[in-house]
């Protein structure tokens, strides 16, 4: 159980929740675990099976609080609302800034700083903790630039620009990410970020990782009621989650990426669980999907301290932090949207 920005987190997955009077009662095997005031919450994220009362989703759906249930691993499943003013207010003015292309680059800016500034200091975290093993003058050449790109990216309002600036701390990032695999060099390495399809090991992997990256933070979304599929810097397509792409962007590098290279540095993969098909694709086998799945899992428990919030949260709550944050931003309770800023 965890609380923040006035939302009640219940993860573990086999607990109950349930009213009693004015409060929520977290009940496991008839066992009561917690007990907390309502009146004190806008929401509750629930990461399981086993449900909530009648009674309780009445209470909350009368005074406007949802409740949000997620799958044990992430994915949404439902949301329980009251009247529906409060999340049509949201969802129309996010519909309203994503129809206005200056309004969207002051957002989208937001998204790519984090996206540059953490993938800056990945790589300054690897010439710290590996100075023999690296190639820290280039990699600090990489970092120079990015730093230089990053406060570009400050001053724009054009979406067009921003994406060329996007591109070009890409390129940068890209050029020196393989310095940062220390293990299986033979079989794994990073010339360039290929996909549909992937064409190498470290590829195939990054793909599988951000489909799971971008599932939680569709999930996030979801939960706080914002429209995953109206986006500000990824543009409208049919069945793509366009906003929780953008979100997704400021953890790729952070969470996504060093979770693929601790898999390959610490040989939790290894050369056996991928093939190469007659197209050059290279696919995970079973046994490997269900590795990655786990560790994933075991990622999403361990505990950082949120930048911005200054409460240590495990990062499988990170994207849906962030969703608050933007769902806060949107409706006018922050003067502009914190990206997630790791060091």
């Amino acid at each position: 159980m965890k609380q923040f920005l006035n939302t009640l987190f219940v993860t573990q997955p086999d607990v109950y929740l349930s009213l009693d009077g004015d409060n929520i009662v977290l009940l496991k095997d008839q066992e009561k675990l917690g007990r907390l005031p309502l009146h004190n919450l806008e929401s509750v994220v629930t990461f399981g099976y086993t449900g909530a009362s009648p009674a309780l989703m009445g209470y909350c759906a009368k005074r406007n609080i949802s409740i949000a249930f997620l799958t044990k691993n992430g994915s949404f499943l439902a949301r329980v609302i009251g009247e529906s003013r409060g999340n049509v207010t949201l969802r129309k003015e996010q519909y309203r800034i994503s129809d206005d292309e200056t309004r969207s680059a002051l957002i989208a800016r937001n998204f790519i700083t984090g996206k540059v500034y953490n993938s800056k200091w990945v790589l300054e975290r690897a010439t710290r903790d590996y100075p023999l093993r690296i190639d820290v003058e280039q990699i600090k050449s990489a970092t120079s630039n990015l730093t230089s790109t990053m406060i570009g990216i400050r001053q724009v309002q054009d979406l067009e620009i921003l994406r060329g600036l996007e591109g070009n701390a890409a390129v940068q990032y890209n050029g020196v990410i393989d310095y940062l695999i220390l293990q299986q060099k033979e079989h794994f390495y990073f010339n360039n970020r290929n996909k549909r399809p992937p064409l190498d090991n470290v590829n195939a992997l990054l793909s599988f990782v951000y489909t799971l990256l971008a599932n939680d933070m569709k999930a996030a979304l979801e939960a706080v009621g914002l429209d995953a599929y109206v986006g500000f810097l990824h543009r409208d397509r049919p069945g793509r989650a366009s906003l929780a792409l953008d979100v997704m962007e400021e953890l790729r590098s952070v969470y996504a990426d060093r979770f693929v290279l601790s898999l390959i540095n610490k040989k939790i993969v290894n050369e056996k669980g991928f093939s190469k098909k007659e197209n050059g694709a290279v696919i995970m086998d079973d046994d490997t999907r269900k590795t990655v799945l786990k560790a994933w899992q075991q990622k999403k428990q361990e505990k950082i301290q949120h930048p911005f919030l200054k409460e240590k949260i495990a990062w499988g709550l990170v994207p849906y932090a962030q969703a608050l944050l933007l769902a806060r931003y949107i409706r006018g309770d922050l003067d502009e949207y914190p990206p997630f800023l790791w060091k």
